[in-house]
């Protein structure tokens, strides 16, 4: 397994926040330092379907687990002062879960407008790894131009595809093992049963 000391999770808005969430949990164990960026739609988005509620003004969520929290440092959506921001402090890796495609038509373009764009845009040039976990269907040609260009870029493009081998009993199990092949896009491969041939 490579060894991630950081990490950065961005959520927009896009349904299937339900990923992030588990995404996060699976990751607290294992990455010493994550910072968690939500786009004001993603908050209300998160506020909707896991009842999260996201504070900008004090940089704090609730709703996550505690062992989640502890391990997670809050930035706000427009500090383009973040460390995030300048390739002298690149995260490690950038998980971008669920994302929109406004925001993936963003960076595809190199609009630089938030911090998660901006970040984005700085993993790319960097040379960090960057996944962007979209969920839209169907798929114009303009999406699928904006997905090659990302992956031309270095990106790598994952649908929110979750599988059915695994044998997931809830859908928790379910969005578990998408979050375990999501980490292992960033080099984190973490065990799960439902693995093939496991």
């Amino acid at each position: 397994m490579r060894e991630l000391k950081d990490l950065l999770v961005a959520i927009t808005g896009a349904s299937g926040t339900i990923y992030a969430d588990r995404l996060l949990r699976k990751a607290a164990g294992v990455v010493p330092r994550m910072d968690l960026v939500l786009s004001t739609h993603g908050a209300e988005i998160a506020a909707h379907e896991l009842g999260w509620a996201v504070d900008f003004d004090a940089l704090h969520v609730t709703g996550p687990p505690e062992e989640v929290l502890s391990k997670v440092q809050l930035c706000h959506p427009e500090d383009l002062s973040s460390r995030h921001a300048s390739g002298s402090g690149a995260p490690g890796a950038m998980i971008i879960i669920p994302c929109s495609i406004n925001v993936a038509g963003h960076v595809a373009a190199g609009l630089a407008d938030s911090l998660i764009t901006r970040a984005a845009g700085v993993c790319l040039k960097e040379r960090r790894p960057l996944v962007l976990v979209v969920r839209e269907s169907p798929l114009g040609l303009v999406e699928l131009r904006n997905f090659t260009a990302l992956t031309e870029a270095g990106a790598i493009v994952m649908p929110a595809a979750p599988s059915f081998y695994s044998n997931p009993g809830t859908i928790e199990e379910l969005a578990d093992y998408f979050a375990i092949r999501v980490l292992d896009q960033v080099g984190l491969r973490l065990e799960h049963p439902g693995r093939w041939g496991a």
